[in-house]
């Protein structure tokens, strides 16, 4: 059976694309998630509209980013914690605190954009990953203090 893909499924294609699946898996799963719709004259011609008003879309986001990413270039954020010796943290640093720390500074970035591989747990300057968007991506500098008792 073939379907016309309203978004990118990964291992089966990316949004717009007509696709051959097996006639199960379209009724029973891309169909009723509305991931997909049967491939028609009439549905070819909406996912072409629907495409093309996506990537006006997706060029305006990822514009927003460059501009965002041109702004936060160097930025550096300094977030205190409780350490004690050999400079082990009792807690540790997740993207959580790294986002509040930037929204201290005026910047709003999602916690899902920051790619933290696992949390800092031990004192030092760091450089993480921020994805602003899928093509564009910048390094914040995180110092990781000892908190004055």
């Amino acid at each position: 059976m073939e379907v016309i893909l309203r978004q990118d499924i990964e291992k089966l294609g990316s949004r717009g694309q007509v696709v051959k699946v097996a006639p199960g898996y379209a009724r029973n799963f891309l169909l009723p998630n509305k991931m997909a719709v049967p491939a028609t004259d009439a549905n070819r011609k909406i996912i072409e509209q629907e495409r093309q008003a996506h990537l006006r879309k997706e060029a305006k986001q990822k514009g927003e980013a460059e501009d965002l990413a041109k702004l936060m270039a160097g930025v550096s954020v300094t977030i205190k914690q409780k350490a004690g010796e050999n400079d082990q943290l009792f807690g540790s640093v997740t993207a959580k605190d790294v986002v509040d720390a930037l929204a201290a500074q005026n910047y709003t970035v999602d916690r899902r954009k920051v790619i933290l591989e696992e949390p800092i747990r031990q004192l030092g300057e760091f450089k993480v990953p921020v994805r602003l968007h899928r093509e564009v991506t910048i390094e914040v500098t995180v110092n990781v203090v000892k908190e004055q008792e």
